[in-house]
């Protein structure tokens, strides 16, 4: 038997298990140049049916009955992190989820996505860290579900994925992570706002990686990728 993990196959377990910390330490602890990459290979298992292994924490609910309360009391603050780490958490299911998804690409494709769950996995550690300074840990705040909805929405079109995920929802947070960290700093939260400052930095290249692929695959589909985002 092969000791080195099929990374691909990997992933998908990974997407599976419900319980978010245990996901985030394992795809940190994962050895990219030991493992094995078996990029033609069509899954039989399906992933969990509308999404991702989930516990019971936290509830989701729609954006619209999310209520965070004043940022100035300490419940409206851990809110606000809260908020920030479920974006992580999502994250990592979105980079798991196309390196299992979708089969006979490039190994630079999974290597690249392979190395964005790690970030992501990162984020949400540092992120969940602070928030238990603050009191509270990740689930005791309902959230919501959108990022994960986007990604069922393009399950069957890996152009729809990079297109619509890193290069549109991501951008979006490089837009408003300047105005988060405004926020935190207002309320002397200087540690949320260095660990921002490196979310920032490495989703940066999260979205660069997005433009990357999105062009490769307007490319082999021989596609103009200004009028195809459109």
């Amino acid at each position: 038997m092969n000791s080195a993990p099929e990374l691909r196959a990997t992933c998908l377990r990974l997407l599976t298990l419900a319980d978010p910390v245990a996901k985030a330490a394992e795809v940190l602890a994962l050895d990219l140049c030991a493992g094995r990459l078996d990029p033609d290979t069509v899954f039989n298992t399906q992933a969990p049916e509308g999404q991702p292994g989930r516990g019971e924490k936290p509830p989701l609910l729609p954006h619209t009955q999310i209520k965070p309360g004043a940022l100035n009391t300490p419940r409206g603050h851990a809110a606000l992190v809260h908020s920030i780490v479920h974006i992580e958490r999502n994250a990592i299911d979105l980079a798991l989820d196309i390196c299992w998804r979708f089969p006979g690409l490039p190994e630079a494709f999974y290597r690249d996505w392979l190395q964005v769950a790690r970030e992501e996995a990162n984020h949400f550690t540092l992120l969940r860290a602070h928030l238990r300074t603050l009191g509270f840990d990740y689930g005791d705040f309902p959230a919501h579900d959108g990022l994960w909805q986007m990604a069922e929405r393009t399950r069957d079109d890996l152009l729809a994925r990079v297109a619509l995920v890193p290069r549109t929802l991501e951008a979006r947070g490089l837009d408003a992570s300047p105005a988060v960290k405004a926020k935190l700093l207002s309320i002397g939260d200087a540690r949320g706002g260095e660990i921002l400052d490196l979310i920032l930095r490495e989703e940066i290249g999260h979205v660069a990686t997005g433009n990357r692929w999105y062009a490769w695959a307007c490319a082999q589909r021989g596609l103009d990728p200004v009028r195809t985002y459109a």
